[in-house]
């Protein structure tokens, strides 16, 4: 099942008792400013969950399958989470 924006902000709204409009404000500031880390090329280290952070990816040459063309792919960052290890042991620890 996929969570949206307003899902999340309702789940938080229940859970802490805090007006699902002030929730959506917060939520909204956590996004911006994870996109800011991004956009500047710096990081958000969370204990406990994990790290935000931008990647470079060196540019490639890659092929089209349909035509079997080369295709140069260029230099790129990407923006990427990676879990600390105590969420991945939750999850790995999780019955599903």
């Amino acid at each position: 099942m996929n969570r949206t924006r307003a899902d999340i902000s309702e789940s938080i709204s229940k859970g802490t008792g805090i007006p699902i409009k002030e929730v959506r404000v917060v939520l909204e500031s956590f996004i911006e400013e994870v996109k800011d880390v991004f956009y500047k090329n710096d990081r958000i280290e969370l204990r406990g969950f994990g790290v935000f952070e931008n990647n470079f990816r060196k540019g490639k040459i890659g092929r089209n399958p349909r035509t079997m063309e080369e295709v140069k792919i260029p230099d790129r960052w990407v923006p990427t989470y990676k879990p600390s290890r105590r969420l991945r042991k939750e999850i790995e620890n999780k019955n599903f």
